[in-house]
This record gives structure tokens, C-alpha cells and sequence, in this order.
């Protein structure tokens, strides 16, 4: 299934082919992470499963397991003004209404914390006790304290990533952790910043940018340089061979050569495995709200000292650090960030006042659609 759909898409598997005979003979389907998936895939499975079947029932008769959570963020699309989104959850299919539903009622990463575990389920269910202006407070064994921006921002580096300088290609500590913030600007801040303790060993990649038009491209091509869309690697990749991490499927890279980078996957089914990874040709997307298309040819990688919430979505891991140089804007989105750390004691939030003359660094905004939450549990 693609990952852009719309309404009439169907499912292009011919009912002679190997791989729908093995739909037939499967027992249990599960869908992992359904929560995130937009109502039209499921929507299209069922219309796929009914048709393989030949049986005009609910997903072709098949046992299907719905895994996920409704308490982190959502598929959404923007429907005009920047503030209003619509929610594409399996919520507002009509399959839901008739799915038999079974859930968990704990954070499974945080299950032997029970306090830890309740605190979350606050958060996501949003019934943690708000203060002046909708905030919640946040504990202080959370909180790094914010004194200045840059002293701040190298107290959350420090407890995230204690003697960055000192790990090996062999260390796998560096990949367990992350410092999770709202926006993807935020991210190419904060990685940027990191990358620099690194200078000796380091090395950047220019990538070559190039316009679907060719005749676009002497007036353009400065200009494609300054761009960095959602999907695509940096116009500039700087890397360091033993601790520069990448995005997605985290990795160490451990060499550079000028069209292939060796790496070792760090976590999965395939951790431990090196791998090497080319120098390609990557289309901007249709959806995203810039002025020109254009294809950049560049490594498909991007650090990922710093990610976005919504991108660590699914992950555990040993230690998070929370930048919020802003609040969070959606639907789960401050749950999720907690939610990676299996204890409170892995967990440090620095939070940026509003304002220059306000000391509010212990509270913060949690985005909590009732509406979501009381359909997924009812």
C-alpha cells in the first residue's frame, strides 16, 4: 500500500497470484501501530480481503488484530487554516463501530513503574490537573532548569549524551538514546550543534539539486540549495564515521567513501549488520507546500542525535531527553515524548518560556482530543 491514497484506492493484487493465495490460507492478520494508519488503508484491506475471499463479510471473514494506541499522535491532514486538522484515523471508518475492541489499560514500557505508569496514562487521557492557562505542572525530577539557551541546551546535551566525545563505534549506548523535540527545524538545530563535537573526524557531503524542468535550473538552483523538505536528506550531510547516527533505521557509520557510506544497524532484527548505503536520486513530494519540485541526489540519511516527536513514535529506549522550545501542537504528542523511557528516572524536559520575562519552565501545554479518546474506549 502506498503511503498517499485516496478515497477510491484499492488494492492492486490479482486474486491468481501467490500472494493473495497466502492471504487465503493465514489465520490471523495483525496490524501493528493501526492507530497511525489512515481510515482509507483499512478501508482497502477490507474491500481487498472481501474480494479475495469471494465473501461479502468483514474482512473477507479473516481474524484481523488491530494493535496501537489512541493516545499518541494521529494521522492528520490540514484543512485550510494551520490550526484546524482532520483526523485520518481508523476512528472514523465505519469498520470501528463494528470491530470488537480488547485493550491494554497500561503504558507497556513503563508497567514495572506502576507510578510512573499512571502518570502517563494522565497524560494521554489528558486528566492530569491543569493550572492557570490549561498547563499541567511538570515534576521537578523531570525538569532541567532554563537559565539561558545555551547553557540550557548543553545541560540537556550533557545528561542525554554524558562524554559524546568518548563513545566508540562499538558503543551502542549512543543509540538508545535521543533528544525529542516538536518541529523539524528544532531538530536540524540541535543535531547540527552535535555534529560539532565531532570536528576532527567529520565530514560533509554536498548533494547535487536539480530541477524536474531542466530549463529552470540556472535560475533556481541556489536557491533548491537552501531548501530542506520534509523526506529528503540536508542540502549539506555532515557526518562523522564512529558516532554520526541517521534517521529511521538507526546506524553508526563507520566509513565514507564518495557514492557509498558503510554502516552498522544498531537496533532491530538486524542489529549488529553492516550495511552500505549509495548516493541516490530522491523526488520531493507532491503534498508538501514547496515552490518548486526538484530531485536531490544525496545519501538517504540525516543524524538523528535530535528527532522529531512524532518520528521516535514506536520506539523504546534507554534515555530521552525533551527540548520544547515551543508546545507541543497535536493530538498525543507530549504523551508520546514521555512514553519512549521505560522509567521516570530516564526522562529530562527543558522547556522554553513563553516569554523573555517569564520564569515558567515547569509547565507546558498536552494536547488531548477528548473526543479521540472517549470514542477509542467507549
Amino acid at each position: 500500500m502506498p503511503i498517499d491514497i485516496d478515497d477510491n484506492f484499492r488494492c492492486n493484487i490479482s486474486k491468481q497470484s501467490s500472494l493473495a493465495r497466502l492471504i487465503r490460507d493465514a489465520k490471523l492478520i495483525v496490524w501493528d501501530e493501526a492507530s497511525m494508519a489512515k481510515k482509507n488503508l483499512i478501508e482497502a484491506l477490507d474491500a481487498l480481503l472481501r474480494d479475495i475471499m469471494d465473501i461479502d463479510t468483514m474482512f473477507g471473514g479473516k481474524v484481523v488484530v488491530f494493535g496501537g494506541d489512541f493516545r499518541q499522535t494521529l494521522p492528520v491532514v490540514r484543512n485550510g487554516k494551520k490550526e484546524d486538522f482532520i483526523h485520518e484515523s481508523l476512528l472514523y471508518s465505519e469498520i470501528w463501530n463494528k470491530l470488537e475492541k480488547l485493550y491494554l489499560s497500561k503504558n507497556m514500557r513503563a508497567r514495572i513503574y506502576p507510578s510512573f505508569c499512571e502518570y502517563l496514562l494522565q497524560i494521554g487521557n489528558g486528566t492530569e490537573r491543569t493550572k492557570c492557562e490549561d498547563k499541567i505542572e511538570i515534576p521537578d525530577s523531570f525538569v532541567i532548569p532554563f537559565t539561558t539557551e545555551a547553557k540550557s541546551l548543553d545541560a540537556l546535551f550533557s545528561v542525554t549524551y554524558p562524554d559524546l566525545h568518548a563513545f566508540s563505534p562499538d558503543s551502542s549506548m549512543i543509540a538508545s538514546r535521543v533528544i525529542l523535540t516538536t518541529k523539524n527545524d528544532f531538530v536540524t538545530e540541535i543535531n547540527n550543534m552535535l555534529i560539532t563535537k565531532f570536528p576532527e573526524r567529520s565530514k560533509t557531503f554536498v548533494a547535487i539539486d536539480e530541477t524536474i524542468e531542466p530549463n529552470d535550473q540556472s535560475q533556481f538552483e541556489d536557491f533548491l540549495h537552501s531548501l530542506d523538505p520534509p523526506g529528503l536528506p540536508p542540502y549539506k550531510l555532515t557526518l562523522n564515521p564512529c558516532e554520526g547516527l541517521c534517521n529511521g533505521t538507526r546506524l553508526t557509520c563507520c566509513d565514507f567513501r564518495t557514492h557509498v557510506i558503510s554502516a552498522k544497524i544498531e537496533s532491530g532484527d538486524f542489529k549488529s549488520t553492516y550495511v552500505f548505503i549509495p548516493r541516490i536520486p530522491l523526488l520531493t513530494s507532491q503534498d508538501e507546500k514547496i515552490p518548486l519540485q526538484f530531485k536531490r541526489t544525496q545519501f538517504p540519511l540525516r543524524l538523528c542525535f535530535a528527532m522529531a516527536i512524532n518520528k521516535a513514535q514506536g520506539q523504546t529506549l534507554d534515555f530521552v531527553g525533551i527540548y520544547l522550545h515551543e508546545p507541543v501542537f497535536s493530538h498525543g504528542q507530549l504523551y508520546v515524548a514521555l512514553s519512549r523511557a521505560k522509567s521516570s528516572n530516564c526522562v529530562k524536559i527543558l522547556i522554553h518560556p513563553s516569554t523573555t520575562d517569564s520564569n515558567d519552565d515547569h509547565s507546558t501545554y498536552n494536547v488531548v482530543y477528548d473526543e479521540i479518546i472517549q470514542k477509542a474506549f467507549s
